[in-house]
């Protein structure tokens, strides 16, 4: 099959109580949606990959070597493979990843 079509809510979630996630998984990397209730805090931490995520609902604060980033609707973030990060959600939050298989 070259074209698949999904819906989130028919994906299974995984993790645990404080976010809602959902993994659709590719050749080259996956698409994700994390649902984030308010207060929560992703300790500092970083990735083999290439990693995308944009906001789609929500408030909060994400800390990077480069400093403090505002998230917010629309906002964009890259991290490349290595680049750690953290961050504190004020309010339920949305967001989409994408990541990119770690190349051989």
């Amino acid at each position: 099959m070259q074209t698949s079509v999904f819906a989130w809510n028919e994906v299974e979630p995984y993790g645990d109580t404080k976010a809602d996630r959902r993994v659709i998984a590719g050749k080259a990397g996956d698409l994700k949606r994390v649902c984030v209730k308010a207060g929560y805090v992703a300790a500092k931490h970083s990735h083999e990959f290439e990693q995308f995520i944009m906001v789609l609902e929500g408030s909060g604060v994400l800390t990077t070597a480069e400093g403090e980033v505002e998230l917010k609707p629309g906002v964009v973030v890259h991290f490349a493979p290595q680049a750690w990060h953290s961050a504190v959600f004020e309010t339920d939050t949305v967001l989409v990843e994408v990541n990119f298989k770690t190349l051989s």
